[in-house]
């Protein structure tokens, strides 16, 4: 699948950081900049009073700034430690090529979705594999030219430490900056989870923290709510407990049967993954604990 890189003028390097709040953050990274003669094109700031917390993200227009990448990196680590050793700080090139595996099962719908967005570069990534527990949907990925890899489960769930050994390979031999769990409908065990913590993104068809775990459009039903949604969320050991990243929810009302609510769900599923993922791949998101602020 091609990726575009983006032409010079629209190339960006992409500047993120969450650190202890303190006076004087905001004209420290500004002065830095303008030193150099760096044009900042977008930038988004946030100071959390309950953690003491200072987050932002800076894009740079990389025709404006006067050395590389891994130049840039090595001069703000400098100034990242004047800010403290707690730090947390990225740099990231819109130039690169940034890669995608989907984790996929039976239901197609947000596979479809990424499968379209990709093909028409409104996803700044290249989808390397699809990787699924059952063949449904072989067909359709390697229509688009994406590789599909069958990795059956066993039904005991005791069983299936092999078969997410062979995941594991099969995903980190494309090094992704996200492993999308495209209604994948398994539990990644914790090893997992640790292993890809950061990049691992699942969707979960409910309004979270409500309808943790399966069937949550039946569980929505037998409770008689009024609104259903979506939860785009990074992957923990902890069930459907991870950092949100997005959600959205639709109305529905008494008439709706479960079969109603779960085609009113697939739409929602489509939208906030694509805008999770999407915000995630252009380093939108800082996380910090289990929440995460999103510069969108």
């Amino acid at each position: 699948m091609v990726f575009a890189v983006p032409a010079s003028d629209d190339r960006r390097y992409v500047l993120t950081m969450g650190c202890p709040d303190r006076p004087g953050i905001i004209a420290t990274i500004s002065s830095f900049i303008a030193d150099f003669g760096g044009s900042i094109v977008e930038a988004g700031y946030h100071s959390d009073p309950d953690t003491g917390w200072f987050f932002t993200r800076q894009a740079l227009k990389a025709s404006t700034v006067p050395f590389g990448v891994d130049e840039l990196r090595n001069r703000f680590a400098a100034i990242a430690a004047e800010l403290g050793s707690a730090a947390d700080w990225q740099v990231h090139d819109s130039g690169v090529r940034r890669r995608a595996v989907l984790l996929v099962s039976k239901e197609g719908h947000c596979l479809h979705d990424l499968l379209g967005r990709a093909t028409s570069g409104e996803l700044p990534a290249t989808i390397e594999a699809v990787i699924g527990n059952h063949l449904d949907l072989a067909e359709i990925t390697e229509a688009h030219g994406v590789p599909f890899h069958h990795v059956p489960f066993p039904k005991d769930p005791a069983e299936r430490g092999p078969a997410f050994d062979r995941v594991r390979d099969l995903v980190d031999v494309h090094d992704p900056h996200a492993v999308v769990l495209a209604r994948f409908m398994q539990v990644l065990p914790p090893q997992l989870c640790d292993h890809w913590a950061g990049r691992a993104i699942n969707i979960h068809h409910s309004f979270l923290p409500s309808f943790v775990g399966a069937r949550p459009y039946h569980q929505a039903f037998a409770r008689g709510v009024k609104l259903i949604g979506a939860t785009c969320h990074y992957v923990t050991a902890d069930l459907d407990a991870g950092p949100i990243i997005e959600q959205d929810v639709v109305r529905v009302d008494h008439a709706d049967e479960v079969r109603d609510m779960v085609r009113r769900g697939r739409d929602i599923e489509r939208v906030v993954l694509a805008r999770g993922l999407r915000w995630h791949l252009e380093s939108r998101v800082l996380v910090h604990g289990n929440r995460t602020v999103v510069f969108s």
